[in-house]
This record gives C-alpha cells, sequence and structure tokens, in this order.
C-alpha cells in the first residue's frame, strides 16, 4: 500500500490503496507537487494550468478566465461535434473493409486531437486520413523525453537528448501558433475556449492573457486530453475480452437511441455505457496517478494512517492510479472488468478516493467535464456503428506511455454493424 524507492538520491514515495489516497487528498494536508517530469515540460508550455508551481499567481489568472468555458453546461454545447468527427471516424472504418488492420491507440489519437482542436480552438486539422498531425508526434515524444530526464544525469540529457526535446517543443508550440493565426484570419463569432483566452480578462486582477499564455495553454490541452483516446482503446479490448458486457452496452444503446439520432438528452439514459468508461478508468488508470506533498509549513514527520506510516515533512508522493485502483479492501475481483459496480448506488457508494482519474482538489483536471463527456459519445459511437474484433486473437494487453498509459500494440479489425 505504500513504498519508498531512491532515484539519484532522492526518495519518492508510492502510495496505491485508497484509504492513503483519501488521506492525501486532504488538502488542508496535503497540495500538488511540481516537479520532476512537470518541471521538465514547462519547457513547452511554461506555467500553464497544468504546470504552474502553487505560489504562481498566473494560475489563479489562466483558471479564473478558463474555467467558466470548461463547466458541464459548455461542455455540453459541443456535444454535436464530437459525435460528428466520432462518426466521420466510423464512416472512415467502415469504408476500409474488414481485413483493414488499424492501431486502436493511433486511430483514436488522431480523433482526440482533430475534435480537441475544433471544439477548442475552432479548427479543422483533417487529421483523420493521410499523414499523421506532427503534433501527436511530438507530443509522445517530449511527453515521454519529460519523464525520462530526472533519472539522467543533466550532461546527459544536454549532450544526447536536448535536440531532440527542444525540436519537439517547437513542433508543439507551432502547432498553437497555427491554430491561433487561423483564429485571427477567419474572424468568428464563436465564443470557445480560445475566444476566452483572446478576449476575457480576470475578473480578480483584471489581467488577460499574452499571445505566450495563450500558446502555452493551447499546447497543454490536447497533452491533458491524450488520456482519452487511452481510455476508449482500453474500452475496446476489455469489451472485446468480455462478450456479455458489449451485448449489456448495446442493448442499452439500442433501447435508448434506437434508429434516431444521437442527442445530448440521450447520454444521462445510458447509465451502463457509462459505467463501461468508469470501470476503465479505474483498471486502465490511463491518467497513472499525481504528485502530492505537504503543504507549506507542515512540521515532521508527517504520520499517515493514524500512525502506521510516517514520511519527512517535505517529502513527495505519488499516488499510482494502478494500485489505489484495485485496492482489494473495496473493490471485489479488482483485477475483473464489471460495469455494473459503477453503475447506481454501487457506484455512488464507492469511497472518494476510489473516484480520483482526474485528479484531485483545486489542481484537478480543469477539462474533466469536456473529457468525460468525449469518451461517452466516442463509446457509444463506435459500439453503435461498427463491429470490432482483434486483429490478434491472442493479444493480451500491455501498456506504456508517459504522462498516459495505452495499450501497446493492440490492433482491431472493424466492420459496420451486423454485416
Amino acid at each position: 500500500e505504500i513504498f519508498k524507492i531512491t532515484v539519484l538520491g532522492q526518495d519518492i514515495v508510492f502510495v496505491g490503496n485508497i484509504a492513503l489516497c483519501d488521506e492525501l487528498c486532504d488538502e488542508k494536508r496535503f497540495r500538488k507537487y511540481v516537479g520532476g517530469p512537470i518541471v521538465e515540460i514547462r519547457k513547452a508550455v511554461h506555467a500553464s494550468l497544468f504546470t504552474a508551481f502553487s505560489d504562481e499567481p498566473v494560475w489563479g489568472v489562466h483558471h479564473r478566465i478558463l474555467a467558466p468555458n470548461l463547466t458541464p453546461t459548455a461542455a455540453a454545447e459541443h456535444f454535436n461535434e464530437i459525435r460528428d468527427i466520432a462518426a466521420e471516424l466510423t464512416t472512415k472504418w467502415r469504408g476500409l473493409g474488414s481485413d483493414s488492420t488499424l492501431s486502436a491507440i493511433g486511430e483514436l489519437n488522431r480523433l482526440d486531437l482533430e475534435t480537441t482542436t475544433l471544439c477548442f480552438f475552432g479548427r479543422r486539422l483533417h487529421g483523420l486520413t493521410g499523414r499523421e498531425p506532427p503534433m501527436i508526434r511530438a507530443m509522445d515524444q517530449a511527453t515521454g523525453e519529460a519523464m525520462k530526464r530526472p533519472t539522467r544525469p543533466k550532461l546527459v540529457n544536454w549532450l544526447l537528448h536536448q535536440s531532440r526535446f527542444e525540436r519537439d517543443c517547437k513542433t508543439m508550440r507551432e502547432y498553437a501558433a497555427e491554430c491561433l493565426q487561423y483564429r485571427k484570419d477567419n474572424p468568428t463569432d464563436r465564443k470557445d475556449l480560445l475566444y476566452a483566452m483572446m478576449n476575457a480578462k480576470d475578473p480578480e486582477t483584471g489581467k488577460a492573457m499574452d499571445e505566450t499564455q495563450i500558446i502555452d495553454e493551447m499546447v497543454s490541452m490536447p497533452i491533458g486530453s491524450s488520456t482519452a483516446p487511452c481510455v476508449i482503446a482500453s474500452a475496446i479490448y476489455y469489451l472485446l475480452q468480455n462478450a456479455d458486457c458489449i451485448a449489456k452496452a448495446r442493448e442499452e444503446i439500442d433501447s435508448v437511441i434506437g434508429e434516431s439520432d444521437f442527442t445530448y438528452d440521450h447520454l444521462d439514459k445510458l447509465p451502463y455505457c457509462a459505467g463501461v468508461v468508469r470501470e476503465t478508468l479505474r483498471l486502465s488508470a490511463a491518467a497513472p496517478g499525481f504528485n502530492i506533498e505537504p503543504v507549506p509549513g507542515t512540521q515532521g514527520p508527517v504520520l499517515l494512517a493514524g500512525g502506521k506510516y510516517q514520511v519527512p515533512a517535505k517529502q513527495t508522493m505519488i499516488i499510482v492510479l494502478h494500485g489505489v485502483n484495485r485496492d482489494p479492501a473495496v473493490f471485489e475481483e479488482p483485477e475483473a472488468f464489471k460495469p455494473e459496480r459503477m453503475v447506481g448506488e454501487a457506484f455512488e457508494k464507492l469511497p472518494d478516493g476510489a473516484k480520483k482519474w482526474f485528479g484531485n482538489g483545486k489542481r484537478v483536471c480543469i477539462g474533466r467535464h469536456y473529457a468525460w463527456m468525449w469518451n461517452v459519445i466516442t463509446l457509444v459511437t463506435l459500439l453503435k456503428d461498427v463491429d470490432f474484433e482483434m486483429a490478434d486473437q491472442g493479444y493480451k494487453l500491455k501498456q506504456d506511455g508517459w504522462f498516459n498509459l495505452r495499450p501497446v500494440g493492440f490492433h482491431i479489425k472493424v466492420k459496420t454493424r451486423g454485416n
């Protein structure tokens, strides 16, 4: 449930059960720790919402400008765009033929970036087909490098890895700058996230975001949303391993939506599909965890679990969701895929520490409402439109990733549903 390792002389404590997760999420005692890989990715995004230190005033300015545009109500305004682009993907798949083999994560990465860029920045990349948008590879390589850099001597980073890291950061910022220039060249009355960044002022300080800060957040948003395709790719895998679950999900979809158009009003009537997404979030840990430290001024040692454990007052701790989400004290058969435990009263009874897929408290993922809706819409659209099978029937789930965890080597074949 808790262990320590030492990397380059620095102790790091890992926490892996729900009771300790709940305790560490008490914001009166602990806060988000910004260090290691998060500091490294500041090369690309500077003091963005994701990477700002707790004492940087810019975090509050950006949060107050952006948060009103990422509420559940604001996210709902993008339902049709998310649904329609997901349908474009299934139309593409159905035109390929049933013998075509697709990378699940590769296809869904394209969908995620296409949707995020349209919903937040008002631009179509047309990246569902053709050459993969360079932003996708740059995000993967830059976040991977950011994870590795704290584990190497600085000289090694500079001599062997700096140039590629800088090149990938430059590619990401070019993506954002192009989207910003597109908006300038194509004025619109669209009141999206980019509009807020370009025009709104912080109601508390009166400050606006400058162009560099806008680009910072425009790079951060796709990095944050990159966990969503990991969730849906994993969901496809778990459903294919559990035929009864895919049958229940489709029965619900057919009963609620049938032959009619999929609308926003349908979402609340699809609890089992929502349970599939939650259970996938639990098992896949698409966002692998988050870092915690005692609040400033804490006197050590810090006592955890009623004094069972002691950690220093300035100790970094990492909540490992792969372990937390499999806590046998809360989840019976923790390795089993059971969406029904994530539906209705069963879900409501779970402790808060079992629901930390998007982080915690003040620094919780600001785009969580959008991400949740993207996941459910995408899952429902895929299940409604196409049938899946694994290209390799013997495939067993393998994951890797950096700021996200995704299925590795997972390929699928698709065809029009029912054919």
